[in-house]
This record gives structure tokens, sequence and C-alpha cells, in this order.
């Protein structure tokens, strides 16, 4: 494994999980998604990653996961790398929708582990290889328990990290021990996938984050890494605390992140649209509160100059 201080980000740094536009009648708005693209990487994201559990992607088509991958990359361009989810139940799906991920123009491509099936750890190694090896865009690994109901084990991450394509975990293992155990071992880039563990991993090595905030302020959590490489390690916990209270209201106030930045991203009249059943929109109480942190966040921000 490298001994650099910094380990390498394949995909940059600053990653935001962009929620899929829709149109009032639900439909694709794949020109929404091209403004909101633009916005984030504008204003500081390297990547983007379209299609995961923020994306919708249970709801989406095949051909409108395809679809979004080419319209945000003609709107951002060389300018960000794209990663598509494509991340199912099942290994044949996730396999098709890797590869035409690769035809649309993706940088990198998301797997989730399969959920529901919760398949032992050398179905779970089999089924990332397979995957790995029917493309040649390098995948990022996405360990979320809480929500397949499977860990990807460090063991079973320290073996797949030996795989040419396979260089990256998008980590809400909420196990601190285990991540800091493969990042010791392997070259894997590890992205923070919950906001309020940005600042934590990136201190033991990770490469950045893949961020639902990042939705609503895509400037913040690069200000974070930015202060942390500056040596500034007090300016940069200052930035996460500052988080907080947005990152509590759009990921732990009992709705799906997905509902809280589509109603964020409407109420600041932003391309987002309805959410896709069995999801509901935020109510108007919960908007209020959603605009009061983000309002909170701004006026904090402003002081610290981010």
């Amino acid at each position: 494994m490298t001994t650099d201080a910094r380990p390498p980000a394949p995909f940059g740094r600053a990653l935001c999980a962009m929620v899929t536009p829709f149109t009032e009648d639900g439909a694709l708005d794949l020109a929404g998604a091209q403004r909101l693209a633009d916005r984030l990487v504008s204003r500081g994201c390297d990547g983007l990653v379209l299609s995961g559990t923020t994306g919708e992607s249970p709801t989406t088509t095949d051909a409108e996961k395809a679809a979004l991958v080419t319209a945000v990359r003609e709107a951002v361009g060389e300018r960000a790398s794209v990663v598509a989810g494509v991340g199912t139940a099942d290994t044949r799906h996730t396999v098709e929708l890797a590869l035409a991920a690769e035809r649309a123009g993706a940088d990198g491509l998301l797997v989730v582990t399969p959920y529901y099936s919760r398949p032992p750890q050398d179905a779970l190694e089999a089924h990332f290889r397979e995957i790995a090896d029917a493309s040649g865009v390098p995948l990022i690994l996405y360990d979320i328990p809480g929500r397949t109901g499977t860990r990807i084990e460090p063991d079973t991450l320290v073996r797949l990290a030996g795989h040419p394509r396979i260089v990256a975990v998008k980590d809400c293992s909420s196990d601190l021990l285990g991540t800091q155990k493969v990042l010791s071992r392997t070259d894997l880039a590890y992205y923070a996938g919950c906001d309020e563990q940005v600042l934590a991993l990136y201190a033991v090595g990770a490469a950045g984050y893949v961020s639902t905030v990042a939705n609503i302020v895509p400037d913040l959590f690069r200000a974070v890494l930015d202060a942390f490489d500056a040596g500034d390690t007090g300016r940069a916990a200052l930035l996460q605390r500052q988080a907080i209270p947005l990152v509590e209201a759009m990921m732990a106030a009992g709705l799906p992140g997905t509902v809280t930045a589509k109603a964020l991203l409407g109420a600041l009249d932003l391309p987002a649209g309805p959410v896709r059943a069995p999801l509901r929109p935020a109510d108007r109480e919960t908007t209020d509160r959603l605009l009061a942190a983000y309002a909170e966040l701004v006026a904090d921000s402003d002081q610290l100059q981010v």
C-alpha cells in the first residue's frame, strides 16, 4: 500500500450524491439535472454520483439511468467525474447496468451491497468481482449495512482491493476501527458516506466524501477538507460542527435524505421536483424547519468566510 500522507482520490475529493430531478408529473427532468449538475460543479464538487440512494435508483428505469448519465456528462464535460449507481440485488442486472453506464460515459460505478437476500461474504465477494470483471470502469463499493442488511467485512474488502478495477469504498458502516484496518492494509480510496463523519474519516486517511447535503451547500464540506489540508484543524472542526444542524435536519429527522434534499432544493427554486412513490414529499412544517437550519448555516458560513 502507499505510504503517502494523503491517499489518491480517483474521483476527486468532494462528491455529491445528486438527486434525480423529475418534472411535476413525475417524468425524468434531464434539463433540470443538467442545471443542477452545473451548479454543483461550479460551486465546488469534483464529482457527481448519480442514481444512488439519494438519486432514487429503486424507482428509475434502466433507460432513465443511462439517459441521466449521458445528460450530466454533457453538462459537466471533463470538469468533474461522473459516477453511476448500478447496484441491485441481482448480479446479472447489475452487470447490465454497469455496461450501460460505461457506454453512457460514466467514469466510475457505485455498486451497493446486494440487499434483502443478505449473501454471505464469499458470495458477496464473487458478486463484486463479476461486476468488476464485466466492464472497464473502476468501482466504488458501497458499504451501508443499515440499509442492505449485509456488511462488507474488512477482510472481504482487503481481498477485493487486489482487483485492479475495485478502487474505492463509500463508507456508511459507522465502524471506524474496521475502516482504519482496511486503510492500513490497502490502497482503497475511502469516501465518507455520512455527512457527520466527513472530517473524522478524512483525518484518518479517507480520500473525501460523497454527500447528500452537498446538493444544498456544495462548497461547505470542501471547505472542511481545505482547512484540514492547510493545517487549520481547528477551523476544519468548526466548519464541520457548523454543518451539524442542517445535517441533522436533512439526514436524522425521520425522513430519507432524498425527501429533505428535494424539499430544500424546491424551496430554493433549484431543480428537484417531486419524489417518486413510495416516498412522499416533505410537509410544510418540515420544509420550514429545513429552511431554518439552512439559513442558520448560511449565516454562520458567511461569518466563517466559507
